[in-house]
């Protein structure tokens, strides 16, 4: 009786604890005990909803766990995402480093150690600066060549029906395919999910995902090397294969001196500037600073989350134009008017090539900039909060004290929505709201988090909006694409936001344009 009387008061104790440190943070019932239900709004693939309609509940500041509140208010970034170090990552992030029988790989995107990131982000950070970008442009042509060719054996000129998004995605690894190894996979040859990549990535999120809300039993379950042996094989198994694989290839044909591209049908013909996979082993070859695991935590991020997120974007930006003609049109007319090489006289028909736009005719038009500007605020490609860990001293942000230890976060898919910077439309597509004077515009970019901010901002977003720009406008100036039925959109959140559905029809624009 007496050791049950104890055990009672314990608990009673802990909970009393749990919900006093947060108590004054208004948010659902059990957010104040435990974070099982964020487990649940996880897996429910709707979290981005959810979120919103609690922050549209309880306002800017909302407790979603024990010791974790969200914020919804763009006015904190800055403090919360600092360019300084200052508030590191939590342990959320340390579900999405794989694990392997040699231990854990972190990467730039999911270390917390602030020195460690600063270690594997100096030494490649030149590599995917805005003004390296246009060395990579010659791979995204070799990729779109390779696209339109596939479109127009499969589908223009028919009624057939097909997801676009589908091929988005495909183009968007294949791109970063040939930029990263010199080499396909072969998605847009086969039109199909060739290696299962695309499926063993995405069954990883949907394992991660969740325990992103309970770091703890991720330890356990999938960061244990007992139950890895015994129940599952480590969720990052296939996509660590691929890489490793193609690391061993490239170090074995450097020993012999043999290019990266050969003769094989997969290879990227025609691409003369290095691919990031060899720029990553010169560094470990001549910067005493880059380990040997660098170049495989490198690789390894370039496939796993610099392609789902670009195509998550290219699919979004595709479907609002196509859902909204007017703005449609409107690109078409600006491509068509601004570019030498797009004059109305020159539209290709079936017979004609297509033609492919250049990033410098490209990457500074107004209305183009805005329909990317706004695909992305409306779909980031991520869509949880990203956490950060209060610093000793406490803070206070958006007017409230935050004690040290706190996790904090901003989902971008609320953030971006925020009715008080974007106006009381800022759920629906309008990309005239980027056409403004400079100073709203640049207000406007640091209230949007689709790629992070400050310190950890997305080293990818240049490499990422030169594929998004160039595909954008290659398929508005030589299609004309139909959406066959909207409703059949649909969205599925595990952390990446996703889309299926896109389904159209396609038929090259002909002379007549």
């Amino acid at each position: 009786m007496y050791l049950l009387a104890l055990i009672v008061v314990i608990i009673t104790s802990v909970l009393f604890h749990t919900w006093r440190k947060l108590h004054e943070i208004p948010g659902p019932f059990w957010a104040k005990f435990t974070n099982l239900q964020r487990v649940y709004w996880v897996k429910t693939m709707r979290s981005h909803d959810i979120h919103q309609h609690l922050h549209a509940q309880y306002g800017d500041i909302v407790r979603m766990g024990p010791n974790m509140v969200s914020i919804a208010d763009p006015a904190v970034i800055p403090t919360l995402y600092t360019p300084r170090a200052g508030f590191p990552k939590s342990k959320f992030y340390a579900a999405f480093i794989p694990y392997t029988k040699g231990g854990s790989l972190p990467a730039i995107f999911t270390t917390q150690d602030e020195d460690q990131h600063k270690q594997l982000k100096s030494p490649i950070a030149h590599i995917y600066s805005t003004s390296n970008v246009a060395t990579l442009e010659p791979f995204v042509d070799a990729m779109l060549q390779l696209l339109t060719v596939e479109l127009d054996k499969r589908f223009t000129g028919t009624n057939q029906v097909f997801d676009l998004g589908d091929w988005l995605q495909y183009f968007a690894f294949e791109t970063m395919g040939t930029m990263t190894f010199s080499r396909q996979y072969g998605l847009l040859r086969t039109g199909s999910d060739a290696n299962g990549m695309l499926q063993a990535i995405w069954e990883f999120m949907l394992r991660i995902a969740p325990m992103t809300q309970i770091p703890w039993f991720d330890r356990l379950w999938y960061k244990n090397s007992a139950t890895a042996t015994l129940f599952h094989r480590p969720a990052a198994s296939p996509i660590l294969k691929i890489v490793s694989e193609a690391i061993s290839e490239r170090e074995q044909k450097r020993q012999c001196k043999e290019p990266a591209s050969n003769n094989d049908s997969n290879s990227t013909e025609g691409a003369s500037h290095p691919d990031f996979l060899d720029q990553f082993l010169d560094l470990l070859d001549h910067n005493p600073s880059v380990q040997p695991w660098f170049t495989r935590a490198w690789t390894f991020s370039n496939v796993i989350a610099g392609s789902d997120s670009t195509a998550s974007v290219m699919k979004a930006a595709m479907y609002y134009l196509l859902t909204n003609t007017d703005s449609l049109l409107r690109l078409r007319e600006e491509l068509l008017q601004t570019c030498i090489t797009f004059k109305p006289s020159q539209a290709r028909g079936m017979g004609e090539p297509p033609i492919f736009p250049a990033w410098q005719d490209i990457k500074d038009l107004p209305f183009l900039d805005a329909c990317i500007n706004e695909a992305a605020r409306l779909h980031p490609p991520f869509c949880l909060p990203l956490e950060r860990v209060v610093p000793p001293g406490g803070v206070t942000l958006a007017g409230r004290y935050f004690a040290e230890g706190t996790v904090v976060g901003m989902n971008p898919y609320v953030v971006n929505r925020h009715r008080g910077v974007f106006g009381e439309d800022a759920d629906e597509w309008r990309p005239e709201r980027w056409l403004v004077h400079a100073a709203e515009k640049r207000r406007m970019e640091g209230s949007v988090l689709t790629f992070g901010a400050g310190r950890r901002i997305c080293m990818g977003k240049p490499v990422a909006l030169l594929e998004i720009k160039k595909v954008v406008a290659a398929l508005v100036v030589n299609y004309e694409i139909t959406l066959r039925d909207p409703s059949s959109y649909v969205l599925e959140n595990s952390y990446f936001f996703r889309q299926k559905g896109i389904n159209v029809h396609i038929a090259r624009l002909t002379d007549s344009v």
